[in-house]
């Protein structure tokens, strides 16, 4: 997948395809994301042309109201790769800066769509907003497009009377039911960041942990215990156990996550770059009066979390 970071990297000469385009944040790249994505990719394939997912980095409300953004589901490196899984042939990241948060709805579809992408058809969800103050909608880019030469088509991201949106997964994750965001993500949320050293508790206590520097602009769901899976830079997915918060039996003060691997003491993951995914949240944080208690817990976590996991 071709990725052009700015307006000046695309394609823009005489043998350039036509394109077929969809425009969004697309942040998860979620169950609606992906059917608008499946239809704009097969649409351009009858067509002889490339499509394209139109995108911005950062998150618009980081720039309309600083401060204000919410919490990303996907960093921006994981969201293009999600793209290029789903066999889009090009992504067009734009630098959401004030100049672009000013462009007029007409501004927007003559240098994005007209010049840059030679658009044939666009796809957006039917809720779609763009321009100055979001001042244009579906109906707005349909009579620009006519005037331009392409089709406009809204798309409705709604499937089974659930609303697929990157809001109600954000909304999941804080309430801890990661089973629920996965089945609107259509995979598992993953955390991601490289091994750190922590106090080295978990060790001790015969569960080592992988103590994961966490992006703090990603959700990170409710503090915790998860079955998951901690994935390896290699592709490698090993079942775990995750712990998430501030480890209250220890009057801990910093929230963390930390998975321990299933019966694995062996493994040298300081400074590896890893993915922790959740698949079933086991129970709520909880403080423990003394260690051995936490032990006790910590072994029936275990033991229900490889149940889930590997079935054992």
């Amino acid at each position: 997948m071709q990725v052009w970071r700015g307006l000046d990297e695309v394609d823009t000469t005489g043998d350039a395809p036509r394109s077929v385009v969809t425009i969004g944040n697309f942040d998860g790249v979620h169950r609606g994301h992906q059917h608008v994505i499946d239809l704009v990719v097969a649409r351009a394939r009858d067509a002889g042309d490339r499509s394209v997912v139109v995108s911005f980095d950062p998150h618009p409300m980081a720039v309309i109201h600083p401060g204000g953004a919410p919490l990303a589901l996907t960093s921006l490196p994981r969201r293009l790769e999600l793209l290029a899984e789903r066999g889009v042939d090009a992504a067009l990241v734009l630098p959401f800066t004030s100049d672009l948060a000013h462009q007029t709805p007409a501004q927007f579809v003559q240098q994005v769509l007209a010049e840059a992408l030679h658009a044939e058809e666009v796809h957006v969800g039917r809720n779609f907003r763009f321009g100055h103050r979001a001042a244009g909608t579906v109906d707005t880019l349909a009579e620009l497009g006519a005037a331009y030469g392409f089709s406009t088509h809204p798309v409705e991201l709604a499937r089974d009377d659930v609303v697929w949106s990157s809001t109600y997964v954000r909304q999941c994750l804080a309430e801890g039911d990661v089973a629920a965001a996965a089945e609107a993500l259509g995979r598992l949320h993953r955390v991601e960041g490289p091994v750190v050293e922590g106090d080295k508790r978990g060790r001790e206590l015969g569960y080592p942990t992988a103590n994961l520097a966490a992006d703090p602009a990603i959700a990170v769901p409710d503090d915790g215990v998860y079955a998951g899976w901690l994935v390896r830079a290699t592709g490698e997915r090993l079942p775990a156990a995750v712990s998430i918060g501030t480890n209250p039996t220890f009057d801990g003060t910093s929230r963390r996550v930390e998975a321990y691997v299933l019966d694995r003491d062996d493994l040298e993951l300081y400074g590896e770059q890893v993915g922790v995914e959740f698949t079933e949240r086991l129970r709520e944080t909880v403080r423990f009066d003394g260690v051995e208690p936490l032990l006790v817990q910590m072994r029936k976590d275990v033991d229900q979390a490889r149940a889930l996991l590997v079935g054992g």
